[in-house]
């Protein structure tokens, strides 16, 4: 039920902050998967060439940047944006099984199917990821229950990345890899996203909410006012670059289990190395920030995560159970960039708050979503890129086609060197924040 009126800090009842919580389902695996098996699945088994296939994992996902403030205003005018997330819930798990539902076998006509797939798909993602981030401020104002609604909601998402990220992979390999595998893994994340979509519409029936008093600015109104503060300018510009950083490395992980490591179940590996210790190491870098401060807590997870990935330039030497712990010691960084990334932003939110005397939350937390998304569809382009410099030799037999000595150093420097730049010069920006 949706009324307008003044705000309330009821208590949710746990049905409610369970059936929230339940549609990270949905933006977890959509947010993870196609960085992890996209790119590789077109230059592997649809034969698509490295570069162009960059291109068509990257513009699908820079058009949620444009199409997000258009979901956010046409939801806004809805009143109820429960609607929104069961259509577009169910549409999303649909086209994500139809992205790799492979139709053509190989070549131009693949290629084409899946960029479109991909794009509708980023396109009902905006309508449902849009509504749903807006949903807390209307469920309820108690700050209390905001936290307590989030946390639920983050344990949620870690446990969903974990997943869908190890799980994915490993659906390809046991399907028999090629078209099949990728068809499989396609259906196992669409149902993972409809069960998420159900779960979070069903769970918030009972609950009530507020209208959205006002619409959101124009983009570029948001961007005017994002642009007078230059702590959120150096803070933003810092997180998309390492986005785009991780992003690449994601991208990177199969090539970097075929090419480097040579294990059939490598990439499944990888990533539970990468994001299990995540989830552990939250707590002890929240400890870090109370003691030093969270910008120097930052800078710090940012240098472990890149001097981490450059560790990994000997990954052709070591046996395959010390990069498991390097790439384990990396995901720790991730955990401490993330912890303190989104900490600092509700500082800053705060601070301009008491300067300008306006509130204006959703602006800067509307240009940090299209940010992050941005620069994670930056990370596989960039990735690509690397791979047609460094003459990568394409497939469309399924399996990864035997490399020179050129195209795997090109796989390994993607995944260590590039992340490692980005991630660790995008401290250098920091210098303008107000700590």
């Amino acid at each position: 039920m949706t009324v307008a009126g003044p705000s309330h800090d009821v208590r949710l009842s746990r049905r409610v902050v369970a059936g929230y919580s339940l549609g990270s389902l949905v933006t977890g695996p959509f947010g993870t998967v196609p960085g992890l098996l996209l790119l590789p699945y077109l230059t592997d088994t649809l034969g698509v060439a490295a570069g162009v296939a960059g291109l068509l994992v990257l513009l699908p996902k820079a058009w949620d940047v444009l199409v997000n403030p258009v979901a956010g205003r046409i939801s806004d005018r809805s009143g109820d944006r429960r609607g929104f997330l069961l259509g577009a819930g169910l549409a999303l798990g649909v086209l994500f099984a139809a992205i790799f539902a492979g139709p053509f076998a190989a070549g131009a006509a693949a290629g084409a199917y899946v960029a479109v797939a991909f794009l509708a798909a980023a396109t009902a993602f905006a309508f449902f990821q849009v509504p749903y981030v807006a949903m807390p401020a209307e469920l309820t104002s108690g700050r209390a229950e905001r936290t307590r609604l989030m946390t639920w909601r983050v344990a949620v998402l870690a446990l969903a990345i974990l997943i869908s990220g190890a799980l994915a992979p490993l659906v390809v390999d046991l399907a028999g890899g090629g078209l099949s595998g990728h068809r499989w893994s396609g259906a196992f994340v669409g149902a993972l996203i409809v069960v998420g979509t159900l779960g979070a519409f069903f769970g918030t029936r009972t609950a009530e909410s507020r209208t959205a008093a006002d619409q959101e600015p124009s983009l570029r109104a948001q961007l005017r006012i994002a642009a007078a503060n230059a702590s959120f300018r150096s803070l933003l510009l810092c997180y998309v670059i390492q986005a785009a950083g991780i992003g690449t490395m994601l991208a990177g992980v199969q090539y970097f289990a075929d090419h480097v490591i040579g294990q059939k179940s490598g990439a499944t590996f990888l990533f539970a190395a990468f994001v299990g210790p995540a989830l552990l190491v939250m707590p002890l870098w929240s400890c870090v920030g109370a003691r030093h401060g969270k910008l120097r807590g930052l800078i710090a997870a940012s240098l472990l995560f890149a001097i981490g990935a450059l560790v990994l330039l000997a990954a052709p030497t070591l046996p395959a159970t010390v990069i498991y712990l390097v790439v384990a010691l990396i995901g720790c960084g991730y955990a401490g960039q993330q912890v303190f990334a989104l900490a600092m932003l509700p500082d800053l939110i705060e601070r301009d708050t008491v300067r300008t005397g306006r509130r204006q939350a959703g602006v800067f937390t509307g240009l940090w979503t299209a940010g992050e998304t941005l620069g994670l569809a930056l990370g596989p382009g960039i990735y690509a890129l690397v791979l047609q410099l460094f003459g990568y030799a394409s497939s469309s037999t399924g399996e990864a086609a035997a490399q020179d000595p050129t195209a795997r150093l090109g796989v390994l420097l993607g995944f260590t060197v590039v992340p490692a730049l980005l991630v660790g010069a995008a401290v250098a920006l920091l210098r303008r924040y107000q700590d």
